[in-house]
């Protein structure tokens, strides 16, 4: 069965039936009875070695949602405190009879180390500065919505810590597969070297420059905990906002119908004028939360061998 560790290398044909197939498990989510049997004696265990809220929820109710059994781990008050490896925890795991592993780790490609030694196939929750292709496929799901499917010739404009953005590097993947467009906007010490050669993307350092022209823009959490362990840094949470955070009128100077999203958690004050965050004409940020769900529903169904066919089949026959 098939691993998502990232969506490098992934055809845009791939991307789309993802989409696709998590517009129907959306309906699945709206009816009284929001669940289906599709997964029913599935076990999918959830291994996150790193904290998490959004992504971690949303996977245990899509689980859920689709019939499945859930194995929540843990990494604090686990036997890694004793010495155990995380590769020898994820055999105890599959021992006891997961069918599907959810890996998140603060340490780069370790879902592809582990789908190396595992079976079940392994789905990649966020791994270190590498991927999160699940919140890159989800807010790909709200763009799909935004722009009535239409991809090519879009342009969606980043700002902030791109050098240590897993869901950044998704996104640039995605966007060599799906044609369309990506500026990445931050101060330079927030870019690594190679990425317009790497991927083809503009660059700026100078926001009201790079918001123009915009057809989504996605602001990123500041990575502090990342940057705490070496690299370049601000001089203040203060003069980042006033330089690079994301107000209503710095927006409205570049159209009032520019949907703003954000992976989150959110730095308020930091990225985002706090008054943004729950705007109903604008963020799309409540929006993106409530589509994890779907998609990752539609990534379970995938990884576990379900069909397009079936997708469609169990969706509309409500099994």
């Amino acid at each position: 069965m098939p691993d998502l560790l990232g969506l490098r290398g992934v055809a845009g044909e791939q991307i789309l039936a993802w989409i696709r197939h998590a517009r129907a498990m959306q309906e699945i989510l709206q009816r009284p009875v929001a669940k289906v049997p599709a997964l029913r004696g599935r076990r999918i265990a959830l291994m996150f070695f790193e904290n998490s809220t959004r992504t971690r929820m949303s996977f245990e109710l899509a689980a859920k949602s689709l019939g499945a059994d859930v194995l929540n781990f843990s990494a604090s008050g686990s036997s890694l405190a004793k010495g155990e490896t995380i590769l020898d925890t994820a055999k105890t795991i599959s021992a006891l009879g997961a069918d599907c592993m959810v890996v998140r780790d603060g340490h780069s490609q370790m879902p592809a180390y582990l789908s190396q030694h595992l079976e079940e196939p392994v789905i990649n929750a966020g791994d270190g500065t590498n991927e999160h292709p699940t919140q890159a496929l989800l807010d790909l799901c709200v763009l799909a919505q935004l722009w009535q499917g239409r991809f090519e010739d879009r342009l969606l404009v980043i700002v902030g810590d791109v050098a240590r953005s897993r869901v950044a590097r998704s996104h640039l993947w995605a966007a060599r597969a799906l044609g369309h467009r990506v500026r990445l906007v931050g101060p330079r010490q927030f870019f690594e070297p190679g990425l317009v050669e790497a991927f083809g993307c503009e660059l700026t350092s100078d926001l009201d420059a790079g918001l123009r022209g915009a057809d989504a823009v996605m602001a990123l959490r500041v990575q502090k905990e990342r940057r705490q362990q070496g690299g370049p840094w601000l001089s203040s949470q203060l003069d980042y906002f006033r330089t690079y955070g994301l107000t209503r009128a710095r927006l409205q100077q570049h159209g009032e119908a520019v949907p703003l999203l954000h992976p989150g958690p959110v730095n308020r004050a930091m990225e985002l004028a706090p008054d943004l965050l729950y705007d109903a004409d604008r963020s799309q940020i409540q929006t993106q939360v409530q589509t994890g769900v779907a998609l990752r529903m539609a990534v379970l169904y995938w990884a576990l061998g379900g069909s397009d066919e079936q997708i469609v089949e169990r969706v509309h026959a409500g099994t």
